[in-house]
């Protein structure tokens, strides 16, 4: 089977990529697992906030939020995004932390501010005198329909022509005649270019294709639900994150949603919740509230990944054009996908980025991947 591009990874990377390139190419997603979606992005913990990463993160975030709230007909039958908002506190030990947030949400005129002890208290009742020696609050903050978001734009991509092919393991690739050619359990597949959305696993591609990796670390990252105590309903909290990422808790679906914000290097797998992430989870929201966990109702983990600046890389390989990256979203990836697909399809034509990216500072040399390198 020929195609102009095949995409290796059908999570929101491949997906949103995959979607924005059909317009104009023969597409194929090749994707190793049964289902598209199923590590990282379908443990994602949901939100979208302008304040998370970098400036280059951020500056795809915020141009990603005209599509989240204005998608094209037909890619979603309710809305994306959803008000949350999000309380960051911090304890007296963190006055720098809070000092330096505040310098960055001003530089980028962003909407988080500082708030008194009530009037977090009001938002959260449950949460300690300890955690709250200050308090910002981001109003702005949405909790995104994340299965909605990967689902449009895997139908869209289907919708202009393109294929999406599971159980499609990359066992093989070879270069063939100025063509690659992929060997995968579900066929072999050949195609003038290779995007490289695999996720963790993008520098394992790298090197069956013989080219130079990037250097990315997948790390895990463990999240639980448990339930509020009898008589509280959370629905209308907002999120709250510890100033330095130690933990987040939010409401999700009657419940409560928590993580210990645990960074730890894992080789590419199915990761599985460790015990002493689950129990560092609960020992540090239960430091920073009333809520007492009596009882984990559901447990799991996904890899995100980085390279060592933390920001995206996207471009072709200094080994040629026809292999692009598409890696190192790290836990950015869904709240980024609509910016970053545009401009992976700019750069894959040999064009500039977008003038709405540009216009944000970002420039496809802050992305390549020959800024590593590589």
């Amino acid at each position: 089977m020929n195609f102009d591009i095949a995409i290796i990874g059908a999570g929101i990377a491949g997906a949103s990529a995959a979607h924005e390139l059909a317009a104009t190419y023969k597409v194929v997603v090749l994707e190793r697992e049964t289902q598209p979606g199923y590590h990282t992005t379908g443990r994602s913990a949901a939100l979208y906030t302008e304040y998370y990463g970098n400036p280059i993160i951020r500056a795809l975030t915020i141009a990603s939020r005209p599509f989240f709230e204005r998608p094209p007909p037909g890619f979603a039958d309710h809305p994306l995004l959803l008000p949350r908002g999000v309380l960051f506190v911090a304890t007296l030990d963190q006055d720098p932390a809070v000092d330096g947030f505040l310098r960055a949400a001003a530089a980028a005129g962003d909407s988080a501010v500082e708030i008194v002890r009530a009037e977090a208290l009001r938002k959260v009742p449950v949460l300690a005198e300890c955690a709250l020696h200050r308090s910002l609050f981001e109003p702005d903050a949405r909790d995104m329909d994340v299965h909605a978001i990967h689902q449009g734009f895997l139908r869209g991509l289907r919708a202009r022509g393109g294929q999406v092919v599971t159980d499609a393991e990359i066992r093989r690739i070879e270069r063939r005649g100025g063509r690659w050619r992929l060997h995968t359990p579900a066929g072999d597949f050949t195609a003038a270019r290779i995007v490289n959305a695999a996720g963790a696993w993008a520098d394992e591609i790298a090197r069956l294709a013989g080219v130079a990796p990037i250097g990315l670390v997948p790390k895990r990252r463990t999240a639980l639900t448990f339930d509020p105590p009898a008589g509280i309903d959370p629905a209308p909290w907002p999120m709250v994150c510890d100033i330095e990422d130690q933990f987040y808790f939010k409401p999700e679906a009657g419940r409560l949603l928590a993580s210990p914000g645990d960074e730890t290097p894992s080789p590419p797998c199915d990761a599985q919740p460790e015990e002493i992430d689950l129990a560092l989870a609960v020992e540090r929201v239960e430091a920073a509230t009333t809520l007492k966990i009596a009882r984990i109702v559901r447990k799991w983990a996904g890899l995100r990944s980085f390279v060592a600046d933390k920001t995206p890389v996207v471009g072709p390989s200094r080994d040629g054009a026809d292999f692009f990256w598409l890696a190192g979203q790290g836990g950015y990836g869904i709240m980024t996908s609509p910016a970053m697909a545009r401009a992976v399809a700019a750069l894959v034509r040999g064009e500039d980025l977008p003038a709405d990216l540009r216009a944000r500072n970002l420039t496809a040399p802050a992305l390549s991947p020959a800024r590593i390198g590589a």
